[in-house]
């Protein structure tokens, strides 16, 4: 009896074996399709959110070596950049161009009428040229690093394009220290008289006196130097923000948070430098006598009467109570 249960359960095991080899024979396809069920590159590294290897310094940040993150950074710094600050500037440079062949320099109405009034003292051009001095190195600078490569390195060579590169970049990273004291002075100076009011609304319903005839009232900034005041104040605090992350890089910072900082301030840039371009050519050969406001601080009376009567009155007021006169003659 023991030896016929020994076999039977011998013949039962046997069976199972061979019935779960046959199942599993027919569970086998009979054609292998290597692509079919392959897990895409794209896919693993969304996945896993970067490729890492090991390392043996102490920055562990070096051991990612491939991350999705930085695929989306590169395409954006080396393809939409370079559109969207393309469509900045030259599209401002083409308005600019159309508006003066349509309008050229706006005359003084009266022409000049060789009395003077102090616009801006001595410290107010200081800050503004300390402020617009380095804004221009840096964006010439800055601008380099979207499009020199593809512009500037044909025209000059590889050996001259990197020193170039390498200058820019020390100037780039010093500059944008002053740059910053003077836009913490020009915040506090001009703030005030930059608050938006109903002024402002007016002055843009007339055209600020670039379109149609005649020039709205306005204080000591109208509402376009207005909008170019603001402009410059938060555009410069983004820029600032984000350059000194880019300065002093990882400090407190992701790998993520660099990239955003580099977006952000490239986008910042080239659309500040597209307004600045405007601010340029206004106050240069877009308006006649605007350009005396920030060289020698004083305006001619017809000038400040036409683009700025309240503040021009508000001048004249200010003056018997001073002991000097808001207007004299040019010499």
């Amino acid at each position: 009896m023991v030896k016929q249960a020994r076999r039977l359960a011998f013949a039962i095991a046997v069976a199972l074996l061979v019935g779960s080899g046959i199942a599993a024979a027919q569970q086998q396809p009979t054609s292998v399709n290597p692509t079919a069920s392959a897990v895409k590159e794209e896919q693993l590294l969304r996945q896993l959110q970067s490729v890492q290897g090991r390392i043996t310094i102490p920055d562990a940040k070096a051991a990612v070596l491939i991350q999705p993150g930085g695929r989306d950074w590169r395409d954006l710094h080396q393809v939409s950049l370079r559109w969207i600050g393309g469509i900045a500037i030259l599209g401002m440079l083409g308005v600019l161009i159309l508006f003066y062949m349509a309008r050229g320099t706006i005359p003084i109405s009266g022409q000049r009428s060789g009395r003077r009034v102090l616009r801006f003292g001595t410290f107010e051009r200081f800050t503004h040229w300390l402020t617009a001095g380095c804004f221009i190195v840096l964006a010439v600078t800055g601008v380099n690093v979207t499009f020199g490569k593809a512009l500037l390195m044909p025209l000059i060579g590889a050996d001259a394009f990197a020193g170039w590169s390498q200058w820019s970049k020390y100037a780039h990273h010093y500059l944008a220290f002053p740059f910053m004291v003077g836009l913490i002075l020009t915040f506090f100076m001009w703030v005030l008289d930059n608050i938006p009011t109903k002024l402002d609304v007016d002055w843009f319903r007339a055209g600020g006196g670039l379109v149609g005839k005649g020039h709205p009232p306005a204080r000591k900034f109208n509402g376009g130097q207005k909008l170019i005041f603001w402009s410059v104040i938060m555009g410069g605090v983004a820029l600032s923000v984000t350059g000194l992350l880019l300065i002093f890089p990882f400090a407190g910072t992701t790998i993520a948070d660099m990239q955003l900082a580099q977006i952000v301030h490239g986008i910042v840039s080239v659309v500040l430098v597209a307004v600045m371009l405007a601010h340029i050519y206004i106050g240069t050969i877009g308006m006649e006598g605007a350009f005396d406001a920030m060289s020698s601080g004083e305006v001619d009376e017809n000038w400040a009467r036409e683009h700025h009567a309240l503040w021009l009155e508000e001048e004249r007021n200010k003056a018997p109570a001073g002991g000097q006169r808001a207007a004299g003659p040019a010499e």
